[in-house]
C-alpha cells in the first residue's frame, strides 16, 4: 500500500525526492504516513481536500482485496 501512495505522492509534487512514506502495520489495520516538502503540501492535499480523499479511497479499494483497513494520514 505504501508503494501505491508513493508513486501517486511523487506524481503530484514538484520535488519528488522529499516524498516519504512510513507504514506502521497492526493486524487488520495499516496506517500510512506521508510527509512531503512544505512547498508541496496544497498539491497532495488538493482544493477542499479532494486529492487526499482521492488518494484515500483509492488505496481503501486496493486495501480490500487483503481484507484490511488502510489510514493515510499527511504529516509535515
Amino acid at each position: 500500500m505504501g508503494e501505491l501512495v508513493e508513486y501517486i505522492a511523487k506524481a503530484l509534487v514538484d520535488n519528488p525526492d522529499k516524498v516519504s512514506i512510513k507504514e506502521i502495520e497492526g493486524d487488520k489495520s495499516i496506517i500510512i504516513e506521508l510527509s512531503v516538502a512544505e512547498e508541496d503540501m496544497g498539491q497532495v492535499i488538493g482544493k477542499k481536500g479532494r486529492i487526499a480523499k482521492a488518494v484515500r479511497t483509492l488505496v481503501k479499494a486496493a486495501a480490500t482485496k487483503e481484507n484490511k483497513r488502510v489510514i493515510v494520514e499527511i504529516v509535515q
